[in-house]
This record gives structure tokens, sequence and C-alpha cells, in this order.
């Protein structure tokens, strides 16, 4: 530790209590499991509640990959998904309307339910999404009205829409016992609050009933008060111009502040369409801080192509927890496909109005499960945050946030307390994306003063390093009878078998664990921070992981209890079992507590080993095995297309013209027997496009990262055509923003390599449960 000491001082009090009754959403009393809202938080059940929703589009994805997602969902600690309903699907021709395949609103909300899953329905009419017209049918903008209004003819097309939504949710809502806990109306609409008012009333004319409502906030729109003004934040914006280096408002993202808002969110659609800016937020004490969108990663245009990191994603959303924020959704959860219609893809361009162009095919938005199901390093890194909120959500939403530091001088210490007055959290950030970072904190320590006592934590100051987010628990009950005052590791979850309550902590890299007891001893770590560092206290255990097992660990429903695991490869649970999408030959699978034994489908387990808490399988599966493939140059790049510009804000468009484009054709071995196959290339240049025989299967804006094919559903057409591949080259001087880190980059076309990526399935069942 360096000499310079930072100590810092907070007094925290009881809060006033929230106040409750005057919003007119939720439930009346007497509801089964009743949930209204205050303006500090949700409530369920009689306490509070902290909802973690994902977004998650059943229209993106295909209907046989719904159940694989949906468990990756819920093991990632979500219990909620919301989701679009996008009108230009589902009503193709005036009247006709389709909910089949994967259009079944109905399937897909049982499907949610049955992995323990509520839903938010986001009804439209007007969606945005990145999806053609906002998600407005065509023959829509064809007629003589004015959408997004009351205009009478506009409302008479949107009542028939609700109403099948209705129809299709019927008995599903929360009141009936289902899953559909709320819904949104419109999207991103800012000037109109008397339309969301109406658009409400027709839904519910229409017999849809939740106890949720709720309106994007963002951008200081003006939402009326029968609806929950929802937020976003995102760590970058594709829709930003190629001339920005990083959006203005993105650095408060990063820092604990009480500003919901997002201004920059939107923006540009909001300037093309009638030449308005957002004003500055302000504050709102009676509704509690609720977000819908905070960036689960990025999307990329042709002009802009951010390059957002799973650590980017999961220190804003740790950001919003220190800025108190008592419900955390994200956007995107999981990624998809854009859609065919009959005028072609049905993405965002610059063709149908919009200031940028978007890729034709892909949207995977590098979210946490992407588009063909990948399984991404901020799954298990929000899902470390998650374990902990539903472990202590419930005490969390009733703590107010207080900022105790730090704003817009990256030297300026980071740090704020949520608290109910006697306990609470500390959150500390030396935390910001590389294109920005901040430095170390040095001789770190705090003083927090509550009601009753002080803390100080650490009992002697501690360097922080750069790049982390923190959070220590504060006079933390670990049973009734005992409590620990402090401690510089981040709580994980609790769970209990029949020799008592086990509480699980992960350290942090470079930061040293202290666990300070009521009474002030200081607990001795019997070992380095791992699987087996294991302390046992009086009439409770705590079990301190290191941060590479702690993003293994997972928490599921397995043969009729809860059971913690610890897992190499991407699990989920189904129906009692742990399913298993092995990536690699060998995978390591811990249980506690653990049953006696699992039987194996399509895969193959070594007999377990016990080792202190844990028992522990190998699986072994011949399916997933990576395939590195020959690439054949058939024609070399020609001159780079003549960049061209267009939209109502004259940026870049995306080529048209393929005829100077490299060529590559790629044999693909035989993948039967594996659940998935990717065809994964690493490559630069500048836009490409798959194609197996003559179809036209994905699309890539390069922007530093590898380009996934999905293969699966062409196992046929690909063995005996194989993949060819159209890339045109990179030209620097054309202006495509791409990030710092991988700007440096030669014009022209590079394949560095190409791999078969075989996804296994293997279903593992419980026997001899325990």
């Amino acid at each position: 530790m360096s000499d310079r000491v930072t100590r810092r001082n907070l007094r925290v009090a009881t809060p006033e209590p929230p106040v409750r009754g005057h919003l007119p959403y939720g439930e009346p009393a007497g509801t089964p499991d009743r949930i209204t809202v205050t303006s500090r938080h949700l409530e369920r059940g009689g306490r509070p509640w902290f909802p973690i929703t994902g977004e998650i589009h059943y229209s993106r994805l295909p209907r046989e990959r719904w159940n694989e997602v949906l468990g990756h969902a819920r093991a990632g600690g979500l219990d909620s998904v919301a989701t679009y309903v996008f009108w230009a699907a589902h009503e193709p021709e005036p009247g006709r309307f389709d909910w089949t395949g994967n259009l079944d609103l109905r399937a897909f909300t049982e499907l949610a339910a049955a992995h323990g899953l509520d839903v938010v329905a986001r009804l439209g009419p007007w969606a945005h999404g990145e999806y053609r017209n906002g998600g407005f049918p065509d023959w829509l903008l064809e007629r003589d009205l004015e959408p997004r209004t009351d205009d009478p003819a506009y409302l008479e097309l949107v009542r028939p829409l609700y109403a099948q939504i209705a129809a299709q949710l019927q008995g599903l809502t929360h009141a009936e016992g289902g899953p559909v806990i709320g819904a949104q109306v419109d999207n991103e609409l800012y000037d109109q609050p008397e339309h969301l008012r109406t658009l409400r009333t027709i839904a519910e004319e229409a017999g849809l009933r939740v106890p949720i409502w709720t309106a994007t906030g963002w951008g200081s729109a003006q939402v009326p008060d029968t609806l929950l003004p929802v937020y976003g934040a995102y760590a970058e914006g594709f829709w930003e111009d190629e001339a920005t280096e990083w959006p203005a408002f993105a650095p408060l993202h990063f820092r604990y502040s009480e500003v919901r808002d997002d201004l920059s969110v939107g923006a540009d659609l909001r300037e093309a369409l009638d030449g308005t800016a957002a004003t500055e937020p302000t504050p709102d004490d009676l509704r509690p801080f609720a977000t819908c969108e905070l960036g689960g990663g990025m999307h990329v245009a042709y002009h802009r192509r951010p390059l957002v990191s799973a650590e980017d994603v999961a220190n804003l959303a740790l950001a919003k927890l220190g800025s108190g924020s008592a419900w955390q959704g994200y956007y995107l959860y999981a990624g998809g496909t854009q859609r065919t219609g009959a005028q072609g893809t049905e993405q965002e361009s610059q063709a149908t109005g919009y200031p940028n162009d978007v890729p034709a095919l892909s949207y995977d938005f590098h979210a946490p499960i992407g588009e063909h199901g990948q399984i991404r390093p901020h799954h298990h890194y929000l899902r470390r945050q998650h374990l902990w909120l539903r472990e202590e959500g419930h005490r969390i939403a009733a703590m107010p946030a207080h900022i105790g530091g730090g704003g817009e001088d990256p030297e300026d210490l980071r740090w704020a307390v949520r608290s109910d007055g006697r306990s609470g959290y500390l959150f500390l950030t030396t935390y910001q994306p590389p294109k920005r970072p901040i430095a170390e904190q040095r001789g770190v320590q705090f003083t927090v003063r509550f009601d009753d006592a002080a803390v100080t934590v650490p009992t002697l100051p501690i360097d922080v390093p750069a790049g982390r987010s923190l959070v220590w628990p504060l006079r933390y009950p670990l049973t009734p009878d005992l409590e620990l005052r402090s401690a510089t590791a981040q709580v994980l979850t609790r769970l209990a078998d029949g020799n008592g309550p086990l509480v699980v902590f992960a350290a942090t890299d470079g930061v040293p664990v202290e666990l300070v007891l009521g009474d002030g001893s200081i607990v001795d770590l019997p070992r380095p921070p791992g699987p087996d560092c294991l302390i046992q206290l009086e009439g409770v255990r705590i079990l301190v992981l290191d941060e590479a097992s702690a993003n293994r660990l997972y928490r599921l429903p397995i043969a009729g209890r809860d059971r913690l695991v610890l897992a190499d490869a991407p699990v989920y649970a189904d129906a009692g079992d742990l399913v298993v999408n092995p990536e690699a030959p060998e995978a390591s699978i811990a249980l506690w507590p653990a049953p006696e034994a699992f039987a194996a489908e399509d895969g193959d387990l070594e007999p377990p080993q016990d080792q202190g808490l844990w028992r522990t399988w190998t699986l072994r599966t011949n399916d997933a095995v990576p395939v590195r493939l020959p690439v054949a140059i058939l024609r070399a790049a020609g001159p780079a297309p003549k960049p061209e510009r267009g939209g109502p804000m004259g940026r870049l468009s995306a080529p048209t013209d393929y005829a100077g484009a490299a060529v590559v054709h790629i044999d693909v071995p035989d993948f039967t027997g594996a659940d998935r196959a990717l065809l994964r290339v690493e490559w630069t240049g500048d836009a490409g496009r798959a194609h197996i025989r003559d179809r036209f299967v994905s699309d890539h804006f390069w922007h530093g990262r590898v380009w996934d094919i999905d293969l699966t559903p062409h196992r046929d057409a690909v063995a005996e055509h194989g993949v060819r591949l159209e890339l045109l080259p990179w030209q620097l001087e054309a202006g495509v923003w791409v990030d710092p880190s991988v700007r440096e980059v030669d014009n022209g076309v590079t394949v560095a390599s190409a791999t078969l990526l075989k996804i296994g399935r293997v279903r593992l069942r419980a026997e001899g449960a325990r």
C-alpha cells in the first residue's frame, strides 16, 4: 500500500417510508402475490421486490431455440423477460394476423413461465428495436392518418392489434395466475403524453389487465402519471455520428449519480424526425428508478461500429445499482436475426427514413446470449450480480442511494452507499472503458456512520486497482445472532443443507479479502479464495470464491431443490435436469448439495470425485471438438466501392455493390451429432455477406470481433456446397468509425482463420438425489 491515504466519511440515516397508494398501477389489496409500486421500489407479496429483466425477441429467434435461450436466461439470474410485439410481423396485411411458428406469443409466454420467468410485453404499436418503420406495417404508412397520436383513424387500427395481443395473453396475466406482470405502450415517444395514456386505456378495454404499465422515459419524455417511466443507459451508441469518439452522456453511466435519464438514446432519430433535442432531466422522487434498457451490449451501424466489452456491460449495470436502481432491465439480453418479409429483410435502414444502415440480418447486439446462442463472458459477470439481487434484492430495493463522492473529474474517488439506516452496501468503482480509463485509487478507507454505529472498512487502507467495481456489505446478518460488520468481498448467495446455512462471497482480483465480525474480530482465511476456501463459524459456513470461480457459479433447481453449480461449460436447468452446452471436448461440473449420481444423455461422465463441499464430474463429448478449416480465396478483392451517404442525416450508407468483393469458399465437414454448429471467421475488411448455395444466410459489418455464422439450419446444403463469403475491403479514408483498439488495420481484406465450432447438448439427470 502507498503512503497516500484517502479516507472518506458518509452519514446515512434511516430513510423516510416510501410514499404508497399514489400511483395508478399495481393490484388491489387481497390479490394473491400482490404487486404494487411505491415511490422507491416495487413490492410483491407484501415485501420489496427487485425485478431483473432481459429483452428477448421471440420473433427473431427460431422457435426450436426458445427453450434453450430462456433456460440460459433463467440460469443467468433473470426473473423476467421483456419482448417486443412487432406489429408488421403479426399483421403483414390489413386484418390478417399471424401468431404461428416463431410468432406464437402465447407459446413463448407459456414457455417463459415454465422456466420461472415473468413476462413484460412491449406492445408497440411503434417499437423501434431497429425494425423497419419501427415495426409499423408498410400498409399503415400508406394511409392518410397521423400515427403515434390520438388521430381516430390511427386508433381504429391500433384497437384490433391490441385486441389480438390481449387474446393471445388471455389467462396468462399475473392476476390470472400467469407470468405477464407488465406492459409497455409505444416506445421513445417523448411529446404525446395523452396518446400514451390513451394506449393504456385501449389495451385495458381490450381485456389486458396487468399490474405494471410502463413507457420509456429517456430524452426527458413526457410520461403521464398512468405509466411508470423506465430508463436506459448505454456504454456506446451506434446511432451517434461517425465523428463522435465517445457519446457525451456515456461517462455518466460509469459513476454514481441521481440522474436517471440518458439524453443520447434515440437522439439522432428525434433530431431527424422533428429537429428537436431533449431537455435536461429533472429529479423524480415519487416513482422508483426503473430501467428497461441497460445496454447488454451494442449493435453496429455501417457508419459507426462500437466495441462494447463484457466489462463495460457489467460495470455499467453495477454503477446503476449503486445509483439507486430498483429494477434492472437489459437490452438486449439475447440477440437474434432480423426477420424477412415481403419487402425483404426488416431491418432499420436509410431506405426507410432512418439515419442509419444496420446489418440486413444480424441483430446479435453482442448480447450476453448471442444471436446463435453463444454464451458470452458478460452472461457470467451479470449472473454474479443477479445471484446477489436474488438473495438480497428485497433489502436492497428498499435502500436509498447516498452518493459519497466522485463526479466528472476522473481523479475523484467514486463511491456510494445504499442503506436502510442500520446496514447496507458500499459501492466503489475505478472502472471506465479503455478509450477513457481512470486510474487506481491508493490508500482507500471509508467510514459509514449509521444511526447507531459507525463502520470503517477496510480496517487498514488499501490500494484499489484500476478497472474494478466493488460492492462491500456493511453490518450483514450472517445469522440472527451473528453479524458481519464489514467485508472486502462481494456477497453472491446463500443456501442451506442439513448442516446449516452457507454464505458465498466473491473476492476481487487485486483486492485483499478482509472479513470483520460484529465484535471487531477479523476472520482468518484458511487458504486463498477458491472453491475450497471454507470457513466454519458459529451456526454458519462462509465460502470465499476467487473471481474466476465466481464466474463459473450458478444456482439452479436440480432434482427438486436449489443447488450450487460450478461449471466450465454453459448450463441451465430444464424440468429438474441439468443441461450442459459444451463447447470443448471436456468440461468439469461440480455441485453442492450433490446428488449421488448423474445419468448422461449424449455425453460420457467419469466417476465423481468428492472434495470439500463439492462433488465433481468430468464430462466428455466427441461432438464439441472445434475444427480449423481451410480457406480458399476464389477471387481477390478489387477496388472498394465509392463511399456514399444517405438518409436524413447524410451518414455513410451500407454498400450494395459487391462486384469488387473478395470471394472466399470454405468447405465444411459433417457435423452430425452436434446440437449446433457455427462457422467462426476471423477477418478484417469492411462488410461481408455469407451464402450457402444461393441463399443469403448472414452478414457482418467488420468491427473487430469474429463473425459467427449459424450452419445448423443448413446442414445438408452446407455439406454439399460449403459456404461462400463475399468480403468488401476496408478503406480507412471512407471514414467509418471503429473502436480505437482495432482501428490500425491495413486497407483491403484478410481472412486469418475459419473454425467450425460444434456445440453439444448433454442432459444430466440426477439419480439418488439428496
